[in-house]
């Protein structure tokens, strides 16, 4: 026989545990899709990226708009090691839960999209890097040689128009 107690402060916490997380939840459903650019890194999904219309959902997901026709693709062998440069760009990976160290030697594919809603002087463009339909660094960046370079999937809705 199997005799097992609830005390009820242990109820009331599950309760409002509970209540808190159904509100979370709703306010996710509510609202429009402001959620997602602030999202933690753990709660985005990098995989399932293998046309063009899932690189461009992915990052419209974070309202970004781009210029379909501008897309531009480039293969490249990432090297073993990393350089100065890019052990900066992967830190910036990183805050977005991306990490490049793990595809070192791979080959990899970059897309590139033109932003058409950022509030910036000069063109600035959305990157994916894919690796076998997975991304493993994005970003958006300006054209200009003295601009920026920031995590895609955290991009303030200020900047966008």
């Amino acid at each position: 026989m199997f005799v097992y107690s609830i005390r009820s402060s242990t109820v009331k916490f599950f309760g409002v545990l509970l209540v808190a997380f159904l509100a979370v939840v709703g306010i996710i459903f509510a609202g429009d899709g402001a959620a997602i650019a602030s999202a933690a890194p753990g709660e985005i999904n990098y995989g399932g990226i293998k046309t063009e219309e899932d690189r461009i959902a992915f990052i419209e997901g974070f309202g970004i708009k781009v210029d379909k026709e501008s897309e531009t693709e480039e293969s490249f062998k990432m090297p073993d090691s990393f350089d100065r440069v890019i052990l900066g760009y992967n830190e910036l990976q990183k805050k977005q839960g991306l990490d490049l160290s793990k595809y070192a030697k791979k080959r990899v594919t970059r897309y590139s999209y033109r932003v058409s809603n950022y509030d910036s002087d000069g063109e600035v463009y959305a990157n994916l890097f894919v690796y076998r339909g997975k991304i493993v660094a994005c970003d958006i960046s300006s054209a200009d040689p003295e601009g920026f370079v920031l995590p895609l999937t955290l991009v303030e809705r200020d900047k966008l128009k």
